[in-house]
Formats: structure tokens, sequence, C-alpha cells
């Protein structure tokens, strides 16, 4: 049974930083690229930041570089969102995500609760 729990959401000024982690169990980790995906009220849902699979490289939106990191532990079947100079338009229900690749289509694609993430002073 594939779980997730994610935590460090919460209540932040602008400016400020927060971690996100999110724990994951019933597959194999190390084979899943694994990302943060965040959605606002009235918005879509959009990528954040990726782990992938295979040499750990990562991807980041356009909006978060130079401020998100995104790392994984596979030791600790954990991926970490550090979130530095948050901003207002960064609050958002943040989503753990864990995708399977064969042959460049998505062959697993799972998905945690989310947890959410609020930028005002």
């Amino acid at each position: 049974q594939v779980q997730f729990v994610e935590s460090g959401g919460d209540l932040v000024q602008p400016g400020g930083s927060l971690r996100l982690s999110c724990a994951a169990s019933g597959f194999t980790f190390s084979s899943f690229a694994m990302s943060w995906y965040r959605q606002a009220p009235g918005k879509d849902r959009t990528l954040v930041a990726r782990a992938n699979a295979v040499g750990g490289s990562t991807i980041y939106g356009e909006a978060v570089k130079g401020r998100f990191t995104i790392s994984r532990d596979n030791a600790k079947n954990t991926v970490y969102l550090q979130m530095n100079s948050l901003k207002s338009e960064d609050t958002a229900m943040y989503y753990c995500n864990a995708k399977n690749f064969q042959n460049g289509f998505v062959r697993y694609d799972y998905w945690g609760q989310g947890i959410q993430v609020t930028v005002s002073s």
C-alpha cells in the first residue's frame, strides 16, 4: 500500500523559509522520480520541483528557481523541499508525487494528500 507522510507546512512571513518533507512507503522509492507540485485556489496544479530517479538530476519551475531546493534521501525514502525567500504567491497546497517511467511513459503515478503552505504577514 502506497503511503506518504507530508510535513513541514506552516504559516510563514514573506522572506521566510520552510522545509517540507515527504516520507514514502509501499513502492521502490529509488526507482521513482520524486516531485513537489502545488495548487493555489482557482489555479491549476503545477510542478514545483523534481528529483529524478536516475542520477538524481533536478528540475524546477520558473517561479521557484534560485529560491527552492529539492533533495532526496533514498536510504530514508524521503524527499525534501527547502523553500527560501518565500513570497505571498508561494501560498498553496503542496503535493508530494512519485512517478515511475517506462519507455518514456508514466507507468505509475502516486500522490500525497497535500500540505498547506501560507505566506502572509
